[in-house]
């Protein structure tokens, strides 16, 4: 055994060097210009991706002659449909940040990043500006071409088209941005007579710029160094998590196709053809594993599935497969796995809870305060007279004309809601009651008793609440 540090240490700094070398990772010195082939997986993708049409068209959606989704900020409004959500109702905000949070986490557990390959933002707009990139300057050898050629009259063109476009797209985007929060028919009138507010400018110029720079440069960058999911991601993974894997026992010794019978093959089904990394967004080998640059996003599944089809290969070298499966370990289906079942739980919790709330909302609210000094007053006839301050909050988006009632006592009588209260839609309207009711009939020093305000909204629908109080006396006489 040769234990010599000077025979064996330029091996083993060999080795470091190779390793190094093999694990390179772009920072960004040179442009990815992935392939672009048709398949399965590219056409779940496009089809995922239109979900983001609902981002873009959704503002103009109309309902009730106004815009069916509106986050009115101005008036601490949000109209989802016929539903009008106010700042007091904002817990169901809570609900829904929490059932999106534990979803990411679900869809992660299970299928890895499958957010960032098929839904995020970063991912479709780059899919879109690389799609356009392709359709003006040809396929990547060409792309790459047109990036080593010195500036002439064609590339200028190009380039302007591309970037004009590229620019455009960005325009959109803060322009539906902005749509979400203001009448969309209107912004684009106020918007280019310059009559928008400030805000709505600065927003529009900051999407555009963003977009941008980020789709259409940083592109891939974007995933590795500025999201903070692409880093936290390998903790929510675990060993039955299914992402895009390499069937490294099935592939290796990689080899190319040569002309010999397959029963005589000493090489795996890897015919080391390089399709799977010419096709990634990112630029990673999925051959080498897991990696903090794969996006999940599948497109290598459909290059390696084309060429085992054109060497007559079984499908299925690259694949969704947990670690689990690849080592021949037993695994679980999805119902079977605890850790679902306490996802399911709290994502229908958080469901039901939104629910609930978005169907229990009242167009009415009512606050009751009881003046504090003095407590009560005597009358000339004897009777016990109580102040009391109602906040009413108009929930709709309708004036509404509110009767106010009062019971909890037989002797109770009402004073200074003998006209019904007139109130704004989605404002507090305050009103002054007194209720009296006389000495005698007192039973307790605290009586309590109940406001109860209805109206009648356009639709002929009713609109009814109610809020306990208490009533207060002297203590009663003993007989």
């Amino acid at each position: 055994m040769n234990t010599d540090p000077e025979s064996t240490a330029p091996v083993s700094v060999d080795a470091l060097y190779a390793e190094a070398d093999d694990w390179h990772v772009n920072a960004g010195g040179q442009t990815i210009h992935a392939k672009r082939i048709p398949g399965r997986w590219r056409t779940i993708k496009w089809a995922m991706a239109s979900v983001w049409l609902i981002y873009l068209l959704g503002p103009y959606l109309r309902w009730d002659d106004r815009q069916a989704v509106l986050f009115d900020i101005p008036n601490r409004q949000y109209h989802l449909f016929s539903v009008t959500v106010l700042p007091q109702d904002f817990w169901m905000l809570s609900l829904l940040l929490l059932f999106f949070a534990i979803l990411l986490a679900v869809m992660t557990a299970l299928v890895g990043r499958v957010w960032c390959g098929f839904f995020c933002f970063q991912t479709v707009w780059t899919d879109v500006f690389t799609w356009i990139e392709e359709r003006l300057e040809g396929p990547p050898a060409a792309r790459r071409k047109l990036d080593a050629a010195p500036m002439s009259r064609e590339k200028l063109k190009l380039r302007a088209i591309k970037h004009g476009l590229w620019l455009l797209i960005g325009f959109l985007t803060g322009f539906s941005f902005v749509a979400w929060f203001t009448d969309a028919p209107t912004l684009w009138w106020t918007f280019f007579t310059g009559q928008a507010n400030g805000a709505a400018y600065v927003t529009v110029a900051l999407f555009t710029a963003g977009t941008y720079v980020l789709a259409g440069f940083l592109r891939e960058q974007t995933c590795f160094w500025l999201c903070p999911y692409a880093r936290i991601q390998g903790v929510m993974l675990d060993r039955s998590t299914i992402v895009p894997t390499y069937d490294e026992r099935r592939g290796e010794p990689r080899g190319r196709v040569k002309r010999e019978d397959e029963g005589e093959r000493t090489t795996g089904d890897c015919v080391d053809c390089n399709q799977c990394v010419a096709v990634c967004p990112t630029g990673v080998d999925i051959r080498r594993g897991q990696q903090e640059g794969c996006i999940t996003c599948a497109l290598c599944l459909d290059a390696c599935d084309q060429v085992m089809d054109k060497v007559g290969r079984p499908r299925g070298l690259i694949r969704y497969a947990s670690l689990d499966e690849l080592e021949g370990r037993r695994t679980s289906p999805l119902w079977l796995r605890p850790r679902v079942w306490v996802y399911v739980l709290i994502l229908g919790l958080s469901l039901s809870g939104i629910l609930y709330g978005l169907t229990s909302l009242d167009p009415l609210e009512l606050r009751v305060l009881h003046e504090r000094a003095p407590l009560f007053v005597l009358q000339s006839d004897g009777s016990i007279q109580n102040k009391y301050t109602l906040k009413i909050l108009n929930k709709t988006h309708e004036p509404l004309a509110v009767t106010i009632r009062a019971t909890g006592h037989e002797s109770l009588t009402l004073a200074g809601a003998e006209q019904p209260i007139a109130t704004a839609p989605g404002g507090v309207t305050p009103a002054t009651v007194f209720v009296r009711i006389p000495r005698q009939a007192l039973e307790a020093e605290q009586q309590p008793i109940v406001f109860r305000i209805e109206a009648e909204r356009t639709t002929g629908e009713p609109a009814v609440t109610e809020r306990e109080s208490v009533f207060v006396g002297p203590r009663p006489r003993s007989d």
